[in-house]
C-alpha cells in the first residue's frame, strides 16, 4: 500500500496533460477532442476565413442585376412597369 499511493499521485501527475476536453456522441459513434481551447480557437478562425473567401467569390460571380421601373400615363390612369435587368 505504501508504494501504491505514489505510484497513483505519479501517474495522476504524468497523464494530467492528457485529458479530454470534449466529448461527441453521435450517429457516427463517440470521439474524443482531445484539443485546447486554443486550438479549436484557431481551426475555427481558419474555417470562417474559408467560408467568407467562398462568399466573396461566389458574390463577385453573380450577375449585377436591377429593377427598372417605368411609369407612364394613358387615358385611363397610370401604370407601373417593372423589368429584371441584369449587367
Amino acid at each position: 500500500m505504501k508504494r501504491f499511493i505514489p505510484a497513483l499521485i505519479a501517474a495522476t501527475l504524468m497523464t494530467g496533460g492528457a485529458y479530454a476536453q470534449s466529448i461527441n456522441i453521435g450517429p457516427g459513434g463517440i470521439g474524443v477532442d482531445t484539443r485546447g481551447p486554443r486550438d479549436r480557437v484557431i481551426e475555427r478562425e481558419v474555417r470562417r476565413d474559408r467560408y467568407e473567401d467562398r462568399r466573396r467569390s461566389e458574390y463577385r460571380r453573380r450577375e449585377r442585376c436591377r429593377t427598372v421601373i417605368t411609369t407612364e400615363e394613358t387615358r385611363r390612369g397610370v401604370v407601373k412597369t417593372r423589368q429584371r435587368v441584369c449587367d
